[in-house]
């Protein structure tokens, strides 16, 4: 089937430092050796390919850059491309093999301390003990005084206070234009 591409992240001067291919969203996901720019700097650079037609695109690509691992070029791609497993299933015999493999394997007491904190900072980060939720929960816990709440009432922004303040029709319709125009661009997304 026809439905692998080529993509590229681009540099805000619009440089690529990034080739890939894909399928879906694929080129629209965190899941990369590298950041995931802006959308408006990802751009399509073949479509409608077959998996092995997009795999040599992305090894041509990335051989006309170059990486800069390398020293050849300017992308930060780790390999030269041209291989990956879309949708691979491992068979029950290559799962029996890896079950086999990790009850072998053996960690030692350094291995089991970075174990142990990664997972302690998973814990904190997931679950209850994330700091941006104790904060909350603090704040809610001590309410503003009505010092607080009276600055805040009367602070200013530009010129207009804040209190009061009503959005002209004008304002609202570019308003509406906008929310608008942010979910067609994530049906849009969605649609990859």
């Amino acid at each position: 089937m026809n439905n692998y591409y080529t993509y590229a992240y681009l540099r805000e001067d619009r440089t690529p430092y990034y080739i890939g291919k894909g399928k879906d969203n694929r080129a629209y996901v965190k899941k990369h050796t590298v950041s995931l720019p802006p959308k408006d700097r990802i751009i399509l650079l073949k479509q409608n390919l077959t998996e092995e037609e997009a795999f040599k695109h992305e090894k041509y690509m990335i051989a006309v850059f170059g990486r800069k691992d390398f020293g050849t070029g300017i992308l930060y791609n780790r390999t030269n491309g041209g291989e990956g497993n879309s949708g691979l299933v491992h068979s029950e015999e290559a799962k029996d093999k890896m079950r086999v493999a990790a009850k072998q394997r053996v960690y030692t007491d350094k291995d089991k301390i970075a174990m142990s904190e990664r997972n302690k900072r998973m814990r904190r980060w997931c679950g209850e003990d994330n700091p941006a939720l104790k904060m909350k929960g603090k704040k809610l816990e001590k309410p503003f005084s009505e010092e607080h709440k009276r600055k805040l009432s009367e602070s200013q922004r530009g010129n207009q206070k804040h209190k009061g303040h009503k959005h002209s029709e004008e304002a609202k319709e570019k308003m509406r234009q906008k929310a608008l125009e942010r979910e067609a661009m994530k049906r849009q997304q969605k649609s990859w």
